[in-house]
């Protein structure tokens, strides 16, 4: 099979799993709603990677207590953490995972190895490693 875009109605209404993997700005603030989860299949399990405020935690829990869809996976929420006694965390059918994708101790080297190349470089008025052209 090849792979297409699609419509994001048909994104909904036609996936078993939505993973959620963009940039929190406005046009995805608050993208996964009510509306959404309404247009959703029952057995659509939702997992987002992408950051807390894409998705409105309150419609998520409605949509999962009342079976709207069948699961979620959230690997960020709103705020960070999320509180202990929030309702989401009292579903079965809700993981939720602290935002820690980046906690090795390899990785988090690593950052502050090109943090400091960065400083250097920036001191020197040189060209910074994996500059963000803006």
């Amino acid at each position: 099979r090849r792979v297409h875009g699609v419509s994001f109605d048909k994104l909904l209404s036609e996936s078993d799993f939505i993973a959620v993997s963009c940039a929190l700005n406005k046009q995805t603030s608050g993208l996964f709603n009510r509306d959404s989860f309404d247009r959703m299949k029952r057995n659509a399990i939702l997992v987002n990677v992408s950051r807390g405020g894409v998705v409105v935690q309150e419609d998520l829990y409605n949509a999962l207590i009342t079976g709207r869809i069948a699961g979620a996976g959230l690997d960020v929420t709103t705020p960070e953490p999320i509180s202990t006694d929030h309702p989401l965390l009292t579903l079965s059918n809700c993981v939720i995972l602290p935002h820690i994708g980046s906690a090795t101790v390899r990785t988090r080297t690593q950052m502050a190895l090109l943090a400091a190349e960065n400083l250097i470089k920036g001191l020197y008025g040189e060209s910074l490693v994996e500059e963000v052209k803006l």
